[in-house]
């Protein structure tokens, strides 16, 4: 068997040493984690949240690879007329963008029953945020002659409906919005797959299941866990490995696709 002169190894795949990934939401219980999973691969972290304070010592945190810095700014999605200034900055201190995962989340408890029209809109606001931001990572990519991955995180519930039974009598249902904004997030990665692809820039999405906080209401977990093939919660470590394929060469022929790691909720 003949090895090809130019394969990489499965390290070098995987590396992203030499690489700026900035992550929304970074103090949150799920982007935390998938910050320590880029930083475990190397990468320089742009950690940004809406208090800089708290993105700036989340990011000292981080464990720190070889050559690696990183860096903690405020930054809020839900403010669209501040992205361009806010990535502009981040490019400023780290010189560069080369992964970008949409993480940040503004939250929404109200399902169909009292969640007014402004709500909704406001909701699904999250989205528009989300593409201003791939947009600038674009045209970054583009001026740099630089290919680029955007990481999308959507849900489980972007591709199929809840349990009302999971919820009844504990907690608000799982909202209306909620479910309309992934879905659109789940479908606006494929559109964006396929116009940018020609600039070498990657788009794919990454749809946790059930990820619950300590904090969640013991019975509603324990209704979750019937609903899982796995019989379990998911743990925020478990989205690293996911999170850092999609950023690296490892997928470097994966685009416009949604990877969901729910323990296999949506094979049912």
């Amino acid at each position: 068997m003949t090895i090809p002169v130019n394969e990489p190894t499965i390290q070098q795949l995987f590396s992203l040493r030499g690489k700026v990934a900035l992550i929304t939401g970074g103090c949150g219980h799920l982007g935390s984690a998938m910050a320590r999973g880029l930083a475990e691969a190397g990468a320089s972290v742009i950690l940004t949240s809406r208090d800089e304070g708290k993105a700036k010592a989340a990011a000292a945190k981080l464990p720190r690879e070889e050559g690696a810095v990183h860096f903690g700014l405020a930054l809020d999605h839900m403010q669209p007329e501040t992205l361009l200034a806010s990535f502009a900055k981040a490019v400023a201190v780290a010189g560069k963008v080369d992964v970008l995962v949409n993480n940040g989340h503004e939250a929404l408890g109200k399902d169909w029953a009292d969640v007014t029209a402004e709500e909704f809109a406001r909701h699904l606001a999250n989205a528009a945020g989300y593409f201003e931001l791939a947009r600038l990572v674009r045209n970054h990519a583009v001026e740099r002659k630089a290919g680029a991955s955007i990481i999308q995180i959507g849900s489980m519930y972007g591709v199929v409906g809840s349990y009302p039974e999971a919820y009844e009598g504990i907690v608000p249902a799982s909202p209306v919005a909620y479910h309309a904004l992934k879905g659109g997030i789940v479908h606006m990665t494929r559109h964006l797959a396929v116009y940018w692809a020609e600039d070498g820039v990657r788009v794919n999405c990454l749809s946790p299941g059930p990820f619950p906080k300590d904090s969640a209401p013991a019975e509603m977990v324990a209704r979750l866990r019937t609903k899982s093939p796995l019989g379990r919660m998911g743990e925020p470590w478990e989205l690293k490995g996911a999170v850092v394929f999609l950023a690296s060469q490892a997928s470097s022929y994966v685009t416009g696709q949604n990877l969901l790691v729910d323990g296999g909720w949506t094979a049912w």
